[in-house]
């Protein structure tokens, strides 16, 4: 599976879908949108300028939030939901 980011350095929303990624344990590239390029490489792919936006596998999911990303990876069988206690 292949993931792209476009994350801001701090932000609620940010550290929500680091920190799905870390449960789950996968690999992904972290694009900071506090950078130009990745600012703009994230609006041309998106279609819009909000964050966070996450790219797996070629599918864009625009301004997401941790549980957002963790629905999409569970309804796609992508990962088996965890429940954390």
């Amino acid at each position: 599976m292949k993931i792209t980011a476009y994350l801001k350095p701090v932000c609620g929303w940010s550290g929500g879908v680091r920190d799905v990624f870390a449960h789950y344990g996968l690999d992904y590239e972290e694009k900071l949108i506090s950078e130009p390029e990745n600012y703009a490489e994230m609006v041309s792919k998106s279609g819009q300028a909000l964050s966070p936006c996450v790219e797996i596998d070629g599918k864009m999911l625009a301004d997401v939030g941790g549980e957002e990303v963790e629905e999409y990876l569970v309804k796609e069988s992508l990962v088996v939901e965890q429940i954390a206690y």
